[in-house]
């Protein structure tokens, strides 16, 4: 529906229509072991070297292990680790950091940036994570980060995204086989670190990560039964948080030509004879589309009333030459092409190429040059049609198995906008639908000034930021850390 460049953070991922999940591979063969006590958990994180890493690994899962290593890096205040998921010959990088505030009680939150094929580094060094990388030799402390009152991972994945890779070409393209990596992943940590155990566990991540985090949590969801079943302790996964996620493809077309040609909370964007033409064909657009791509999963139709869906939007929108991740900003199509739109993109990748920071954090001697965001991931996850799957219906099951959602959307995004995200939470099928739905929206507030909108009802919330685009906690730092924090604590936005 986008360019390509516009692909790597604004578009949804979903499965490949008709292609089976994974099951969670628990041996269990491995049980009489694991109950007999020969497992024995590190437990302790500070026993971690500096200089090099420990490797951990677990029989419920005997094709992975997790090597790991204290970093002294990014924060200064707390403990920080990184390291990689081996899966076989499948290596997945990650950084955690501890919470700055108790780190032996609070909540621990997963973080995945979107794409399919984006680093998480972005998340880490330009939104939510405890420094700002703002030049090659220029790191500056965060105040707004989340690991204020939570302890925080940061995964590149899926494999061949960041500093993640594979010995021998390996990959992934769907969703669902991503999925299996990251809750084999999660168990094994929270098995080892059992100071851990037992603590609310929190899945975020945006944009793509709208397709990403429901069919991750409810991978690690599904999975404890497994767990529980083999002895082990499950986890404890307390919510799903999705920021600006592009998680109901049809939802978001719509609301693309709304934001174009329709008043919201800004101007419309197009003229009007422009707005005319789009509204004409946005109907057959939208019946095509549910006909090819959702009733009948005809690969070759689909991407046929795709390629037509892109028409409409796409051309008057790059026309207007506007920042798809924040319309109250410009942006030619080479700055697109070159920066996403932000230049800072450009500096984070040259300082995760300093030989002392890859040594300082673990970096796999075998990795090129550090790339932000993976086109050949991209696409072998759109040749599956891995985004067009209305992966709405995985928040709808979560939903009814207690799981809470949240669904923060910067105002001021088109690609993965507020519109689209509103109407997909209004759709959602559940034994909450209709008082969700009846609740009209409200101002939220921080330090007594309206900070967006918001609508809940039981496990789901819906929360807009005034003033933010795409990368929601890189614009609006505090009032995104102070939605965190009442989320966590379970109090009303």
């Amino acid at each position: 529906m986008f360019t390509s460049s516009l692909l790597l953070l604004g578009l949804a991922v979903a499965s490949a229509v008709g292609v089976a999940q994974k099951p969670i591979a628990v041996h269990t063969d491995a049980y009489s072991s694991y109950d007999a006590g020969l497992f024995r958990p590190m437990e302790d994180l500070s026993l971690l070297s500096t200089s090099g890493f420990t490797t951990l690994g677990h029989p419920l899962f005997p094709n992975y292990n997790v090597r790991i290593k204290k970093s002294e890096f990014c924060d200064g205040t707390v403990n920080a680790y990184t390291g990689y998921i081996d899966v076989e010959a499948r290596h997945l990088f990650f950084y955690f950091f501890e919470s700055r505030s108790k780190p032996e009680e609070d909540d621990v939150i997963f973080w995945t940036n979107g794409g399919p094929g984006c680093s998480s580094s972005a998340g880490l060094f330009m939104e939510l994570g405890p420094c700002r990388v703002n030049d090659v030799h220029n790191v500056t402390f965060n105040p707004y980060s989340w690991n204020e009152k939570a302890n925080v991972f940061f995964i590149d994945q899926p494999i061949g995204v960041g500093f993640s890779y594979a010995d021998h070409g390996e990959y992934v393209s769907t969703t669902e086989e991503a999925a299996v990596d990251v809750a084999s992943f999660v168990a094994i940590f929270f098995e080892h670190f059992s100071d851990f155990k037992g603590r609310p566990f929190h899945m975020a991540g945006e944009s793509a990560g709208g397709r990403f985090i429901p069919v991750f949590a409810s991978t690690v969801y599904e999975q404890n039964a497994k767990l529980i079943a083999a002895g082990a302790t499950p986890v404890n996964l307390d919510s799903a948080m999705i920021g600006n996620g592009c998680t109901d493809w049809k939802a978001m077309m719509s609301s693309w030509y709304t934001l174009m040609c329709q008043p919201t909370h800004l101007d419309p964007i197009s003229d009007i004879s422009t707005c005319v033409g789009m509204k004409q064909r946005l109907s057959r657009c939208e019946k095509w589309f549910q006909e090819a791509c959702y009733d009948t999963s005809d690969a070759i139709n689909c991407n046929a009333a795709l390629a037509f869906c892109a028409t409409i939007t796409d051309g008057p929108f790059n026309a207007a030459g506007i920042n798809p991740y924040d319309i109250t900003k410009s942006c030619t199509p080479e700055e697109l092409e070159d920066s996403l739109c932000y230049p800072i993109m450009k500096k984070m990748s040259a300082f995760l190429d300093r030989p002392d920071i890859r040594k300082t954090i673990g970096v796999d001697a075998s990795r090129g040059n550090f790339s932000m965001c993976n086109m050949e991931v991209n696409a072998r996850f759109e040749a599956k049609l891995d985004h067009i799957f209305p992966t709405q219906l995985y928040i709808s099951a979560l939903l009814e198995r207690g799981v809470r959602v949240l669904i923060y959307v910067g105002a001021n995004d088109w690609a993965c906008n507020w519109v689209g995200n509103e109407r997909m939470t209004l759709a959602l099928e559940w034994t909450g639908q209709d008082e969700f739905a009846a609740q009209p929206l409200r101002e939220w507030k921080v330090g007594g000034q309206k900070a967006g909108l918001t609508r809940s009802a039981g496990p789901l919330t819906f929360v807009t930021i005034d003033g933010a685009g795409h990368m929601a906690p890189y614009d609006k730092g505090e009032e995104s850390l102070e939605i965190v924090k009442r989320w966590l604590a379970k109090e009303e936005l």
